[in-house]
């Protein structure tokens, strides 16, 4: 594989047929040589899943016109890793995930099989980007999101983020008038309130179906959800390391009990 061209690996979340992954390589097709791993079927929620106790498959397909791609049957973690190990056999100059259908801002990072693909590359040293848009339709418009999508392609593969830092993208549903352009900011402090809908299936048996909504707690300026709800796209560096520095040394410091 020529390394004369950046190499620029593509997965998802939603699948290698869904409408987001085809506008992201169109978005970024010409900047290098794109090569695509997704899953064969939609495995959003999936978090930083990876397969163990079952065989991967990994099949070439032709899904987009001069681009080498395949599908795996694992998760958007198991793609990343397969695509390393098995396709490129080295590490690519940066990892794209997305265009998901859907928010992944704030505590969404933490579920999110979009985040899980980039994490997984940032992992193993590679730049890498996992990009959302805030319409869960189908047929949503991912022309904003393609613009934001290749413009921040062009500044990572010229400027790399320290290695094992990823960034969060989010794309607000907006028209290219309505567009405000791209906010750096940090993670709002965010939850899902959930409840379990109790139902009964046809044959009598109780199942449970998860229902809620999205609670923004975070009052504070410069949040991701804030940037969004003002009509900007909101990007997020995350890193690998969850260690809470300061309170590491708060507890060396007060917990000198320990022997």
């Amino acid at each position: 594989m020529s390394k004369q061209r950046p190499i620029i690996l593509i997965t998802n979340d939603d699948g290698i047929n869904a409408p987001g992954i085809r506008s992201l390589v169109e978005a970024v097709k010409d900047l290098g040589e794109v090569i695509v791993v997704a899953p064969d079927s939609p495995q959003s929620g999936m978090g930083h899943a990876i397969t163990i106790g079952d065989p991967l498959r990994l099949n070439k397909v032709e899904v987009f016109e001069g681009i080498d791609s395949w599908q795996c049957s694992g998760t958007p973690a198991d793609c990343v890793k397969l695509a390393r190990d098995k396709i490129l056999h080295a590490k690519p100059d940066i990892c794209l995930s997305g265009i998901n259908h859907g928010a992944n801002h704030s505590i969404n990072v933490i579920y999110s099989g979009t985040m899980s693909a980039a994490m997984e590359a940032a992992i193993e040293g590679v730049p890498s980007i996992g990009l959302s848009l805030l319409d869960y339709k189908f047929d949503a418009d991912f022309t904003v999101a393609k613009k934001v999508a290749r413009e921040l392609t062009i500044r990572m593969l010229a400027q790399p983020m320290p290695e094992h830092i990823l960034l969060n993208v989010n794309i607000p549903i907006a028209t290219v008038a309505e567009f405000k352009g791209i906010k750096i900011c940090r993670q709002a402090y965010a939850k899902w309130a959930e409840e379990f809908d109790h139902r009964i299936d046809p044959r009598g048996k109780d199942y449970y179906w998860m229902v809620g909504k999205f609670v923004n707690m975070d009052k504070h300026s410069g949040t991701d959800v804030e940037a969004l709800k003002d009509g900007y796209a909101s990007v997020v560096p995350i890193k690998i390391d969850f260690t809470d520095v300061q309170i590491k040394e708060w507890m060396e410091r007060e917990w000198q009990d320990f022997k």
